[in-house]
């Protein structure tokens, strides 16, 4: 089978751009017409999938707003899953972190009963929490590097003893965990930190990239897909969320979405023709 970096190179090679769209269901941001309950949440989320499937390589659920429906969203996330076409990678933003049996539970979880492409980690807890998510051939783990929040200095910045910032420290010793394993270890770098992804590009060269905060953020798309490519040319996801979801409050949000991910992805071609 591919690897998931075989997968997000043909991705990008069939849309044109590296644009993850990022399902992030607020229901007090729901359009008018549409329900603001778990059904309305799937209406939305499938009419943004199918007016934006031919220009996204990737889908990222956010996990939080789902659960944060009851059980009911759990059973959106699963019809949500199904309703994500073949040839576009699915990332469970998710951030989990845990040992041992917990941690091998929540990589089932996603990786068997949600058949996810990926999935996002926190690396606070160490190797151990994140081999599990390993066992799964061509799958990708987006571990938590450099984020884009305004607190992220308060550890990520730190000097560890080494003399390397933490995030470095991360950057190296996580993409090491995937050494022997026939899954891949990615990182999260927020695009707010740009100053920065040039560094870590020369850390890890060949590792792949998933990079929020591009759009309502304000990270800057051009400056993160000169510095963060990899060394093939590819190996980086763009997610953009609020900017596409809610690019319209009225009934035509689907249309006004896929307008959104339309100039996007315009803006992203040149730099992978």
């Amino acid at each position: 089978m591919a690897t998931f970096s075989d997968k997000l190179k043909s991705a990008i090679q069939r849309t044109g751009g590296c644009l993850c769209v990022g399902l992030d269901v607020d229901l007090a941001k729901m359009p008018a017409g549409v329900a603001k309950d778990a059904t309305g949440a799937l209406t939305f989320c499938r009419s943004i999938i199918e007016s934006t499937q031919d220009l996204a390589a990737a889908y990222k659920p956010n996990l939080a707003f789902f659960e944060s429906l009851g059980p009911a969203g759990l059973k959106v996330l699963e019809d949500l899953r199904k309703a994500i076409p073949a040839h576009c990678l699915v990332v469970m933003d998710a951030k989990r972190g845990d040992i041992g049996n917990t941690s091998q539970a929540y990589a089932k979880a996603f990786y068997e009963n949600l058949k996810a492409d990926s999935v996002t980690l926190s690396p606070y807890m160490g190797k151990d929490s994140v081999d599990p998510f390993l066992e799964y051939p061509d799958t990708c783990s987006f571990v938590l590097c450099l984020t884009s929040n305004p607190s992220s200095a308060d550890f990520q910045f730190q000097t560890v003893a080494n003399g390397k910032k933490l995030y470095e420290l991360v950057a190296q010793t996580a993409t090491g965990w995937a050494k022997g394993k026939k899954a891949e270890v990615g990182l999260v770098v927020g695009a707010t930190q740009i100053q920065y992804i040039r560094d870590l590009r020369q850390l890890v060269p060949d590792t792949v990239f998933l990079v929020p905060g591009v759009g309502t953020q304000g990270g800057d798309l051009q400056g993160v897909l000169k510095e963060g490519k990899t060394r093939n040319g590819f190996g980086i996801l763009v997610n953009v969320s609020r900017q596409v979801l809610y690019a319209s409050s009225g009934p035509d949000y689907a249309q006004a979405a896929r307008v959104q991910a339309q100039k996007l992805v315009d803006e992203m071609k040149p730099f992978f023709s």
